[in-house]
């Protein structure tokens, strides 16, 4: 299994570490290993900016997935778990590879610049800070799913913090940081557009 500290490590394993049509979401937590938490919101992260979230239920999938790995990182548990159900849900791997080949340009500019600093960003108690903002960031997501691409700031966020916690770099749990900010503010703007899909206006 590879080994995985960046985005391209994370796109490698998900090729190399699944096949046939269809996988599940237990086939890509055990592509990039479940012993991590890093690795495991880096790859929610990525899910939730990818062509993978038009699969009715995915983001709100996504998003529980989060809630989940971040609840744990809080409370300070070593290992992740996630239940068995939510394991089971089912993709196409050919949408999984269009968006690994989609992001590729993206990849190689962001791994150029990773790189361990400010590191003490990445250990307790700035940790459970992350997880408190990942958190945050999946109950966003929740109503921004209403909201065609509304999921993709706070999805990005995540992406960030699991390259930030990965790769120890502090500078990427900032800009994660300021990812959700913006989508805090998107949820503002578009609330009444929000509340009237869900029946609330």
């Amino acid at each position: 299994m590879t080994k995985v500290n960046n985005l391209s490590s994370l796109m490698r394993s998900l090729v190399e570490e699944t096949d046939g049509e269809v996988i599940t979401a237990r086939d890509m937590l055990n592509a990039v290993g479940r012993r991590s938490y890093g690795p495991l919101l880096l790859l929610l992260g990525f899910i939730a900016i990818s062509p993978l979230t038009i699969i009715p239920g995915a983001t709100w999938l996504v998003s529980l997935l989060i809630l989940v790995i971040s609840g744990q990182i809080l409370i300070g548990m070593r290992y992740p778990w996630v239940p068995g159900r939510l394991l089971k849900f089912e993709f196409r791997r050919e949408d999984l590879l269009k968006g690994v080949e989609m992001s590729q340009g993206y990849v190689r500019r962001i791994d150029a610049v990773l790189r361990p600093r400010l590191t003490f960003l990445t250990d307790p108690p700035f940790a459970q800070l992350i997880a408190l903002v990942c958190i945050a960031a999946a109950l966003i997501s929740f109503p921004l799913g209403f909201i065609p691409f509304g999921p993709v700031l706070p999805g990005l966020a995540v992406l960030l913090f699991g390259l930030g916690l990965t790769a120890r770099d502090g500078f990427f749990l900032v800009a994660a940081g300021l990812s959700l900010a913006g989508a805090v503010f998107l949820l503002i703007r578009l609330w009444g557009r929000i509340s009237g899909a869900l029946g609330l206006g």
